[in-house]
């Protein structure tokens, strides 16, 4: 087979990359596109098989992704899904090379962090288009001689030929042009003295690319500080390296959260109502305490979890520009809940437009999210509305946050439905309503209305049994005399 060299590298004058195609990749994020979505790498990130890559300096994460790697054989411009594999001359091995240190700096057009010299490796041989099967190709990774990555395209989102014609209705795909079409599940990240190794080969493994050999080494020349610089967070080693455990990070369920909210006492709040809750709060002298005005998606279902917060913010153009795009505040908050926690959003009561929509809302889900709440619109309703996961939502709204909010910040004191919540507030809801309940008294709080709902049980039996709610509701000294003799009944029995 013809093999990959330094005229396939000249000939392409695009190199377009596929954000999400296969289904475990889009299970690992959380998120399942509709339709296909693209970026653009230079095409001086190609390189050969054997070539070193540096992982910039001051970079820790260099992800990794294995790919296949398309290639245009005749120009294509609006053609059909049934005719595009035509326009197709070969397939290869890939790897989608990138440093999430520098994600933030381009807000989703991955030029700095996915365009580096060398960041796109291929070859070594090309597989002939019309030699295979487009949905019978198998992609592997090893990561140091262990294989990581291993699937088929038999079940793609997007299939390659779809992915042609999508592309050729906008743009004239040339002759050279090289697609990478998405990687599986199994990315992760590379350090210097590591080695890379990317295959492409039919299911039968009758034909194949052989092996994409990369090394990592270490870069040497700092960045200048008139451009961006490299920064990481515990949010972007998770998705460097495909969850928390493989990045060395704490589970999501830190010992903390536990003494706040113990399986114990979630489980006495969940045996109440939050009418009960409400009278003890009230009881306490903490009036304003629930987060009005809101409809619930599963009013079936008892929510308790511990909140998180986001804060909108008015929209001013200036500053949704700096604000508004990338992986801004309201993805962020998103991609850090974690499971049994509520994300609640300050949206001021606006109405006229949405604060989540159904991918953000899945990636809630899959996190494990208990619910989330907000005082705005909701978008893609039905899609919304049709999850497991709660949401309490003030209507449902087609436009985009960007119209009337910037999302500011997250993990601060807010303003929800007429009261304040605070990060680590236990947040409980039914279909009475939701209230906020500060975490120091919460167990008492359970307890006082264990025991008054106790006492409602008798005080219901005995109306039911015909007599006045005069002295028996609330309980005067005589009928709390027989309640506590019907309490040790119940004990005995």
């Amino acid at each position: 087979m013809e093999q990959v060299n330094d005229d396939t590298l000249a000939a392409a004058r695009k190199v377009i990359a596929v954000h999400i195609n296969y289904p475990s990749r889009a299970a690992q994020r959380g998120r399942t596109p509709a339709q296909p979505s693209y970026f653009l790498k230079p095409s001086s990130s190609l390189s050969l098989t054997g070539t070193a890559v540096e992982r910039p300096a001051g970079c820790e994460l260099l992800g990794y992704e294995g790919e296949i790697a398309i290639i245009i054989g005749k120009a294509a411009r609006r053609v059909d899904v049934e005719d595009a594999w035509g326009h197709v001359a070969a397939v290869t091995a890939s790897n989608d090379l990138g440093v999430y240190d520098l994600r933030y700096a381009d807000k989703g057009s991955n030029l700095r962090s996915k365009g580096g010299d060398g960041f796109t490796p291929v070859g070594p041989a090309l597989i002939p288009a019309d030699a295979v099967d487009p949905a019978n190709l198998r992609i592997r990774t090893w990561h140091n001689g262990e294989l990581v990555q291993d699937d088929t395209t038999g079940d793609l989102l997007f299939p390659f030929a779809r992915l042609v014609a999508d592309l050729s209705q906008l743009l004239t795909l040339e002759e050279g042009d090289i697609i990478l079409t998405g990687t599986p599940a199994g990315a992760s990240v590379a350090v210097p003295g590591d080695v890379l190794e990317v295959e492409v080969s039919t299911v039968d493994g009758g034909l194949s690319t052989g092996r994409l050999t990369t090394t990592v080494k270490e870069g040497t020349t700092a960045f200048a500080d008139f451009g961006a610089r490299p920064k990481a967070d515990d949010l972007q080693r998770e998705e460097a390296y495909g969850s928390r455990e493989a990045a060395g990070l704490p589970a999501v369920s830190s010992e903390a959260t536990e003494s706040v909210l113990s399986p114990e006492l979630k489980a006495k709040l969940e045996s109440v109502c939050t009418a009960t809750l409400s009278s003890q709060l009230r009881k306490r002298g903490l009036n304003n305490v629930s987060i009005d005005g809101l409809t619930a998606t599963r009013p079936d279902r008892k929510v308790v979890g511990l909140a998180r917060t986001l804060r909108y913010v008015p929209n001013r153009e200036d500053l949704f520009k700096t604000h508004g795009g990338g992986f801004n505040a309201q993805k962020r908050a998103i991609d850090s809940v974690n499971e049994g926690e509520i994300l609640v959003m300050e949206a001021r009561g606006e109405k006229g437009t949405g604060t989540i929509g159904d991918i953000l809302a899945l990636r809630a889900q899959v996190r494990g999210a208990a619910a989330i709440i907000t005082d705005g619109g909701v978008r893609d309703f039905s899609a919304v509305a049709a999850m497991e996961l709660p949401t309490y939502y003030s209507n449902p709204h087609p436009a985009v946050l960007g119209r009337r909010h910037i999302p500011w910040d997250t993990d601060i004191t807010i303003a929800c439905g007429g009261t304040t919540v605070q990060p680590g507030d236990i947040i409980v809801a039914d279909s009475d309503g939701i209230l906020v309940i500060p975490p120091a008294i919460a167990e008492e709080v359970a307890n006082d209305s264990i025991a008054q709902e106790r006492e409602e049980v008798f005080i219901a039996e005995m109306v039911e049994q015909g007599h006045s709610v005069d002295g028996l509701y609330p309980l005067n000294a005589e009928w709390r005399t027989k309640y506590l003799e019907w309490e040790a009944g119940k004990a005995n029995d």
